[in-house]
């Protein structure tokens, strides 16, 4: 069996350093935010996983029916010797891709959690010992560097994760990831589409709430790691769709006036009765925008792929 490699670039207090920057900022702000990625302790994405398996919720489902379809298609276009993964989590998506690519020399995942890099290549490994696997501990937001693998390379950017990204942040990622490619190598992007409002919405506020107990778990992680005393009670779960910037936002609602106290960062931050508090935005795109970010990043779109619904979308670009 190959050894697992892994490499640590994220300082072991970059975490904590993170989120003591992000609520710092976010909540002294106005309108007050906190970026998605808070919402991912170990109970948020138990209920992510929950959220994925509900009938409202299709871009998982959508995504996994292109994957599967479209696997060997992927493979051939990319020719992709090494594949890198950013936001791999469990991988469990990217055995489809594995799969369809048997002479796949390396596989390198890009995860801030070291636990869920370890258990996704113990898996891997046990399925494909001949694998090479070299995961990086990273924040792949913040600048990458790859290890020294074998071309082409496909990089895969899966989850429509990039939606969670404002429109200048998306250019920035682009451009990142176009830096990581040689001319020839790739990205694989998924993106979810723009589509009726009510199919939206309620793919992000569900009958049974568990997004909103998603959505409220954000609080809970500002609690427990910086001692506030946010009580998610007071806070309505809301899900709205813009149409003028194409994007689903989720937001927190005070239901009174209160006032949140954070000892850590010696912060006393008020909401007035109603104040909303954005935990996220989800993009959904067209193929003509995504065509054109792509090309500003030095991107070319080459394939595209949707379900058969066409509710999502699976696209290739190749570095120029």
């Amino acid at each position: 069996m190959s050894p697992i490699q892994l490499t640590r670039t994220l300082p072991a207090d970059a975490t904590d350093a993170a989120l003591r920057a992000d609520v710092l900022h976010g909540l002294t702000r106005h309108p007050k935010t906190l970026p998605p990625k808070w919402f991912y302790d170990a109970r948020g994405s138990e209920l992510f996983e929950e959220i994925t398996r509900l009938p409202e919720y299709y871009p998982t489902r959508a995504e996994r029916e292109i994957l599967v379809a479209r696997a060997s298609g992927i493979a051939a276009a990319s020719r992709a010797q090494t594949l890198v993964e950013l936001g791999s989590g469990s991988s469990e998506k990217t055995r489809h891709l594995l799969d369809a690519l048997p002479a796949l020399h390396s596989y390198v995942p890009v995860d801030v959690s070291e636990s869920a890099l370890r258990g996704a290549a113990e898996t891997l490994l046990a399925e494909r010992p001949d694998l090479s696997i070299h995961a990086l501990i990273a924040d792949f937001t913040d600048g990458l560097t790859l290890p020294d693998t074998p071309g082409p390379r496909l990089v895969a950017f899966l989850g429509g994760t990039i939606g969670n990204l404002l429109p200048d942040e998306r250019a920035v990622f682009l451009k990142s990831v176009r830096s990581l490619l040689s001319p020839g190598d790739a990205l694989l992007l998924g993106t979810d589409l723009v589509k009726d409002e009510e199919t939206l919405v309620a793919a992000y506020d569900d009958a049974a709430g568990v997004t909103a107990a998603f959505n409220k778990n954000v609080l809970t992680v500002v609690d427990r790691e910086l001692g506030a005393d946010f009580d998610p009670a007071d806070f309505d779960h809301v899900a709205l769709w813009d149409p003028k910037r194409e994007w689903i936002e989720m937001r927190l609602r005070a239901r009174r006036a209160l006032t949140v106290k954070i000892p850590e960062l010696d912060l006393v931050v008020p909401f007035t009765a109603g104040e909303e508090l954005r935990t996220e935005i989800s993009a959904k795109f067209r193929k003509e925008g995504i065509r054109a970010e792509l090309a500003t990043a030095g991107l070319t779109l080459t394939q595209w792929w949707t379900d058969s619904a066409d509710r999502f979308a699976v696209s290739l670009a190749t570095a120029v």
